[in-house]
C-alpha cells in the first residue's frame, strides 16, 4: 500500500530551490567582488590620492588572498558541513564587504586622531591632511584589510555550493545544476555597472559597499529556514530522495551513507584531485582576463571609456551572451540520458566541445580591426564557454570523491586558479606597460595591440591544453572509495 502511494506520489523538486539559493549566493558574491573595481578611479581615488599602482596591488593582494583561503574554505566547509559552512562563508565576507566603507573613517582617525566622525566629515577630514603620502598609505593598508576579510569568506562559496549541489542531485545532473548557480557570476556581473555607480553616487561609495553587503546577511536569514539534508527536509518527498540518490540504489540503510573522511594531505594522493586542480590551473585565469581586462583593452585599443554609453552597451552584450554556459550544464545530461555514458564520461565529452570555442579568441584581434563587436561577441563566446567548462569541472570532483571530500577538493582546485588568475592578471598588466611604452611588433600588431594578441593567444589554447592533461590524469571513469 505505501510502495504504490509513493509510485503514485508526484515527485517534489525542492533540489530548485536549493539551486536558486545557491544561484543568489553567487550573485551576491559577485557583486560584493566588484564593488571596488567599480567605484575607486571616480569615487575613492580622488579621496585617498590612489595611482593605479595603488590599486592594482590591492587587487593582486586580493587574489593571493583569495587563492590561500580557497586551500582552506573547503576543509572548513566539509568539517562544519554544508548549511553551517555556507553561514559561516557568506557572514564573513559579507562582514567584509562592510568593512570597506568604514576604511574613511579609520584613514581620518589614524592620520589626524579625529575617530567619531561621520562619512562626510570623515571626507573632510582627510582633505585637509597635508601630507597625502600617509593619507596613501594608511588607506591602502586598510582596504587590503577590508579585501583579506572578504577574500576569506568568499573562498567557502564555491565548495559550499558544490557540495550542496552533490547532496541534492544526482550525477547526472548536477552540471546543469552547477550552471545555473554559476550563471549567478554573469548576472552579478550584469547587475553591478548599473547598480553600484549609482548607489555611490547617490550616497556616497560608501554606502554602496555597506548595501550590497548587507544582501549577504539578507541571504542567510534565509539560508537558515530553506536548508536541510534531503533525507531530513519535510518538502523533500520519498520520490524526489529516490531521484537524488539514483547513484547509491544499492544503499538502501542510512548506515550505508555514513563514510570516512578523507584527510586533508590524502586528497593530494589522487591523481583526481590533480586532475582537478591542473583543469582550474590553465582555464580560471582565462575568465579572470577577460572580466578585468576587456574594459581597460575597449579603452587602449578602440579609446572607448568605461562612461561612454557604447562602451557600456558593448561589455552588457559580452555578459549576456555569456548567459548561453547553461546550455553547457544540460549537454553532459543528453549524453547520459541518450548516449547511455556514464557522468564522467559525458562530461569530459562535453568539455572538449566548449574547449573548442574559445580557439576563436585568435582571431578577436584580427577582426576588432573591422568593428570592435566582432572581439566583444567572441570574448562573449568565450566566456560562455568557460562557464559551461566551469559547471562541468566542478562536477567531476562529485563524480569522483565522496561527499565527505568534495568542499576540500574543490578549494584546492579553486586555489590553482587563484593562482593562475594572479599570475595571467599581473603578467598582462606588465606586458601591456613594455609593449605600449617600447611599441613592440609582434605578428602584424604594434604597442599594446601586440600584447593584448599574445595574451588572446594564450587564452584560447588554454582549455585544449587543460582538458589533455586531465584526460591523461584520468582516463577514465574512477570514483574513490573510502574504507
Amino acid at each position: 500500500m505505501n510502495k504504490l502511494k509513493v509510485a503514485e506520489e508526484k515527485m517534489t523538486s525542492y533540489r530548485w530551490v536549493i539551486c536558486a539559493m545557491l544561484f543568489f549566493a553567487t550573485t551576491v558574491n559577485y557583486l560584493d567582488r566588484q564593488v571596488l573595481s567599480l567605484t575607486w578611479k571616480d569615487f575613492i581615488a580622488p579621496e585617498f590620492h590612489w595611482t593605479n599602482n595603488d590599486y592594482g596591488n590591492i587587487t593582486a593582494l586580493f587574489s593571493i588572498f583569495y587563492a590561500v583561503s580557497m586551500l582552506f574554505a573547503g576543509r572548513f566547509v566539509d568539517w562544519m558541513d554544508t548549511k553551517k559552512g555556507y553561514l559561516w562563508a557568506i557572514g564573513i565576507w559579507s562582514v567584509g564587504a562592510c568593512v570597506h566603507a568604514f576604511c574613511g573613517i579609520a584613514t581620518s582617525g589614524i592620520s589626524t586622531g579625529e575617530w567619531w566622525v561621520g562619512f562626510e566629515r570623515a571626507r573632510e577630514v582627510i582633505g585637509m591632511v597635508g601630507n597625502t603620502g600617509l593619507i596613501v598609505s594608511i588607506s591602502v593598508v586598510l582596504f587590503v584589510f577590508a579585501r583579506l576579510i572578504l577574500a576569506i569568506g568568499e573562498a567557502g562559496n564555491f565548495p559550499a555550493a558544490i557540495k550542496a549541489t552533490a547532496e541534492y542531485f544526482p550525477k547526472k545532473d548536477r552540471a546543469f545544476s552547477t550552471s545555473i548557480f554559476n550563471a549567478g557570476a554573469t548576472v552579478g556581473a550584469l547587475v553591478a555597472p548599473v547598480s553600484i555607480p549609482f548607489i555611490a553616487e547617490l550616497w556616497g561609495w560608501e554606502m554602496s559597499f555597506i548595501v550590497i553587503g548587507v544582501l549577504g546577511f539578507l541571504w542567510m536569514g534565509f539560508w537558515v529556514f530553506v536548508y536541510k539534508k534531503p533525507d531530513k527536509h519535510p518538502l523533500v518527498n520519498p520520490k524526489e530522495l529516490a531521484y537524488i540518490r539514483q547513484d547509491n540504489e544499492e544503499n538502501t540503510t542510512k548506515k550505508d551513507y555514513v563514510e570516512r573522511k578523507l584527510s586533508f594531505l590524502e586528497c593530494f594522493k589522487y591523481k583526481q584531485t590533480w586532475a582537478f586542480a591542473v583543469g582550474k590551473f590553465m582555464t580560471d585565469g582565462v575568465w579572470w582576463f577577460f572580466l578585468f581586462w576587456t574594459p581597460a583593452y575597449l579603452s587602449a585599443v578602440y579609446d572607448m571609456k568605461s562612461s561612454d554609453p557604447a562602451s557600456q552597451i558593448a561589455i552588457f552584450t559580452l555578459y549576456a551572451i555569456t548567459l548561453l554556459s547553461i546550455i553547457g550544464g544540460w549537454l553532459p545530461t543528453y549524453f547520459v540520458d541518450k548516449k547511455k555514458m556514464n557522468p564522467y564520461a559525458g562530461r569530459m565529452k562535453a568539455m572538449l566541445i566548449f574547449a573548442f570555442f574559445p580557439l576563436l579568441a585568435l582571431l578577436a584581434q584580427p577582426l576588432g580591426s573591422i568593428s570592435y563587436w566582432f572581439p566583444i561577441i567572441i570574448i562573449g563566446i568565450a566566456g560562455a564557454a568557460h562557464q559551461a567548462w566551469s559547471a562541468n569541472i566542478f562536477s567531476t570532483v562529485g563524480d569522483m570523491f565522496p561527499q565527505s571530500a568534495i568542499a576540500t577538493v574543490t578549494g584546492i582546485g579553486g586555489m590553482a586558479g587563484g593562482v593562475s588568475s594572479f599570475i595571467i592578471n599581473k603578467s598582462s598588466g606588465v606586458l601591456f606597460d613594455y609593449a605600449g611604452q617600447t611599441q613592440m611588433v609582434f605578428m602584424g600588431f604594434k604597442g599594446e595591440e601586440a600584447g593584448y594578441f599574445i595574451i588572446f593567444s594564450i587564452c584560447a589554447v588554454s582549455y585544449l591544453i587543460g582538458w589533455c592533461i586531465m584526460k591523461s590524469l584520468v582516463p577514465r571513469y574512477a570514483p574513490i572509495t573510502v574504507n
